[in-house]
């Protein structure tokens, strides 16, 4: 393997210095200049790994480098040096494209691990386990777009409807980037209870509070190296979100019960389906948080915006299903796929998900006809055959209370026997195994 290779641009020679000792002893070599012409000329003559440059220099500044960087050299990660606690700086730089940023004076063992998780962006192919499913454009840009914040170590908040996949938007993010290897960890939280969350992000010391009968690591520290998605971020308390900022702004957290710091190398994602910007302006969330969150926003968009996605996520979730042991394969009539098409769907692709399931399980035969979905219908408060209409908050519990009722009549006719209840239900036997075991009933 070639000795990677990386630009240093800074006017002070202590710091160049200091670089460039600790990157030679990372078996990195460097090429350190004074000036952004120099580092134009520099990044022309040679091929480099990663670009480390100060802010402020003598003929503009390092903003100037990253675009320039990002414009001819767009396979180079570029992190900024930013003067201590100027988060302004530092977040200007990730908004005009930065990898990262190292604050003076410059920590070594922070230099260290920015260093090496750049040079993993060369290594890693940028590929993942999953997808998002979909042809719409808008669905292709999201994808684009994962593809570039994956890169840089920029913090991205991810914005859209309850539903609509921005946890698989951020695991994908973390899996075609160089944290890859590192855990991904997702907190939900809107389901910390207020009194534990301290304790649950960052952890405490056995004894600092009643119910402490032992160390505990927390969630921040679970990710460190790797990831960090705070999802429904808007519920934080407003005590909580001071902690918070500190957190992510000085890279460090302080266990209950403990008097030290604990360094945190995390790249921070979050998300949430409520207007986080309304919210800022109404005084329930604090504008500083807000924007170290949202450096980059990433809206993934609703189900109904991109309606010629809905039969390509269906045959998806369809194969999924069938995989899993939920039945064959089904297909769905010409009724149900223009239901389907026209329906508002506002739970998104999980709503999509639920409904299918239901029916898959449900239908008689191999074919899902429009009766067999349950569709409701937005515009006049009724479901399509005639029922009441059910808020959609209130849906996954509603479409569980049927298939469970449903299950437990035909088990009742069939004196409980399994064999004989799939039958009456039309479907197979692994699929009613498999139903029963997801609703409790095995």
């Amino acid at each position: 393997m070639n000795q990677p290779r990386a630009l240093v641009v800074d006017d002070e020679p202590d710091i160049r210095e200091l670089i460039e000792i600790t990157l030679e002893r990372m078996d990195v070599a460097t090429t350190a200049v004074a000036n952004l012409d120099d580092a134009y000329t520099a990044a022309r003559q040679s091929a480099f790994n990663l670009c480390l440059t100060d802010m402020r220099l003598p003929d503009g500044n390092g903003i100037d480098l990253i675009r320039h960087m990002h414009q001819h050299h767009p396979g180079v990660p570029v992190a900024m040096i930013t003067a201590h606690g100027n988060m302004s700086s530092a977040i200007e730089a990730l908004k005009a494209g930065a990898f990262d940023f190292v604050s003076k004076p410059v920590d070594l063992q922070v230099l260290r691990k920015l260093v090496s998780t750049a040079l993993k962006l060369g290594d890693r192919a940028a590929t993942s386990n999953r997808t998002l499913i979909g042809n719409a454009a808008s669905m292709q840009n999201v994808r684009n777009t994962i593809a570039k914040l994956a890169r840089s170590q920029a913090p991205v908040y991810v914005s859209g409807e309850s539903g609509t996949g921005k946890e698989l938007v951020a695991r994908m993010i973390h899996e075609q980037g160089p944290r890859a290897d590192q855990p991904f960890v997702p907190v939900n939280c809107g389901a910390i209870p207020e009194e534990l969350m301290e304790s649950e992000l960052f952890g405490h010391k056995k004894g600092s509070f009643t119910g402490a009968i032992s160390d505990k690591l927390g969630l921040f520290q679970a990710a460190d190296g790797g990831t960090l998605f705070l999802d429904e971020v808007a519920d934080l308390p407003f005590g909580m979100q001071v902690k918070m900022l500190r957190a992510i702004q000085e890279k460090c957290v302080r266990p209950v019960g403990v008097e030290r710091e604990v360094a945190v190398d995390v790249r921070i994602l979050s998300a949430s389906h409520k207007d986080l910007d309304a919210l800022v302006k109404q005084g329930h969330f604090r504008q500083d948080l807000y924007y170290r969150l949202n450096v980059i926003n990433l809206h993934v968009p609703a189900l109904r915006e991109r309606r010629e996605d809905i039969i390509v996520l269906s045959e998806h979730i369809f194969e999924r299903l069938a995989a899993e042991g939920s039945g064959d394969r089904p297909v769905l009539s010409e009724r149900a796929i223009e239901a389907l098409e026209r329906y508002g769907f506002p739970g998104n692709v999980r709503e999509l998900e639920n409904i299918l399931e239901r029916a898959m399980t449900l239908c008689e035969g191999n074919v899902i006809d429009v009766h067999d979905l349950a569709l409701l219908d937005e515009g006049d408060g009724e479901k399509h055959d005639g029922g009441p209409y059910i808020p959609s908050d209130a849906l996954d519990a509603v479409l569980e209370s049927v298939e469970k009722e449903t299950i437990l009549n035909a088990l009742k006719q069939s004196r409980w026997n399994k064999t004989a209840a799939a039958k009456l239900l039309g479907i197979s036997f692994g699929a009613l195994r498999y139903r029963m075991q997801k609703l409790g009933l095995d």
